[in-house]
């Protein structure tokens, strides 16, 4: 997706060039589903897949919008009407954007914006994210708010949670603002603190594939915020916070005090051992053993199929295969209900492990997937 391309059909729908082009990036989450609205640890990577957006001010209070992926015209919004729950299409997410800056006081008077995306959607890939988190930093830049990354990724955060009604957690948007090249992102969603891990898979002859299953989902349903009420009343009736302060050596007698509570049990025992997996999956890469994350990997995807019961057929059907078929470890990632899994295999297997996986689709009359490597790559940027 060329930026110059992105400015050219700019300049053709507003009959101006824009005053810059931006870029923010979808993710894959290594490890850590679920944890980051219980306050604890995630560690995602940026993709090479972003949405690209042309912008220029405008004065008159209006907001302009127009995408290259979506059948339809300019969409034109009026600033001082954007109000949560009014908008259920594509634009309620930058249309998001722009109202949680103005609700928290930065002076925005319009803008026209064309966008681009590359980030598959609905494949757990946090499209969305990527979407707010470019018109944040477009908006940033051209307004001279001087936000940095994490503070971007709190205000898109509120935009999706309030405007959009998507209760997500704050990954997503820190990892699109926030991601280094060749870095995964070790992120304590509590404090925000974060630390660049290295990521290069490449130079131990690994790889890690994304499978996107073709099978959608959608953050705004039902059953992602039943987890998160879940989760909200194991902290209610274990005494804390968040399930963040639950320790891994105090699972046991947490669960012990749940009794009866068997939805809330398999939804704590997830999150605490989740938290623990994504302190294992650092200090084994910090170690220079990326080999050995791949048992970790598979582990956690037992803990979302089986206790957060999230995953999917298409979802159990990639795992399954992708491990008979020799691979170092693979797990579901995102939000659930659908979209993607990742396999870390040998780089001498892709090509075998790819096969089969399709061949497992075809054989169980599936629409069959989509697979590409995940390379980490660079967070939100100004490109012109």
């Amino acid at each position: 997706m060329g930026a110059q391309q992105v400015a050219d059909r700019f300049a053709e729908l507003f009959g101006a060039r824009p005053e810059g082009v931006w870029a923010a990036p979808g993710r894959v989450n290594l490890i850590g589903e679920h944890t980051d609205y219980n306050d604890g640890f995630v560690m995602p990577f940026a993709l090479p897949h972003q949405a690209v957006a042309a912008v220029s001010r405008r004065t008159d209070g209006v907001l302009r919008l127009h995408s290259a992926d979506i059948g339809g015209g300019i969409t034109e919004l009026r600033l001082d009407d954007l109000a949560p729950g009014g908008d259920h299409d594509w634009t309620a997410y930058p249309a998001g954007v722009v109202w949680a800056l103005r609700e928290a006081g930065h002076e925005i008077t319009g803008a026209d914006v064309h966008l681009a995306s590359t980030v598959p959607t609905g494949a757990g890939l946090s499209s969305s994210a990527a979407l707010e988190v470019v018109i944040a930093l477009a908006l940033n830049d051209l307004y001279d708010l001087g936000l940095k990354g994490w503070r971007l990724a709190r205000l898109c955060q509120r935009a999706e949670n309030v405007y959009v009604g998507a209760p997500t957690g704050i990954m997503d948007q820190t990892a699109s603002a926030c991601c280094e090249d060749g870095h995964a992102l070790f992120l304590d969603t509590r404090d925000l603190s974060q630390r660049q891990i290295p990521f290069d898979l490449a130079a131990e002859g690994l790889r890690l594939l994304v499978v996107d299953t073709q099978v959608k989902h959608a953050h705004s349903g039902g059953e992602y915020g039943k987890r998160r009420a879940g989760c909200e009343k194991g902290a209610a009736l274990l005494g804390v916070d968040a399930l963040r302060d639950i320790p891994y050596d105090g699972l046991d007698a947490a669960l012990a005090r749940l009794g009866d509570e068997e939805e809330v049990v398999r939804l704590v025992r997830h999150v605490v051992t989740e938290n623990e997996r994504v302190e294992r999956t650092v200090a084994l890469l910090r170690a220079g053993d990326p080999r050995a994350i791949g048992p970790v990997l598979t582990e956690g995807h037992a803990s979302l199929r089986d206790d957060f019961r999230i995953s999917c057929p298409e979802l159990d059907l990639v795992v399954d295969t992708a491990l008979a078929g020799g691979a170092l470890g693979a797990r579901m990632t995102g939000g659930g209900f659908g979209g993607s899994a990742i396999v870390l295999a040998e780089a001498t297997d892709v090509e075998t492990l790819t096969k089969s996986v399709e061949a497992a689709f075809a054989a169980a009359g599936l629409t069959a997937p989509r697979v590409f490597e995940a390379v980490p790559s660079a967070g939100a940027r100004r490109l012109v």
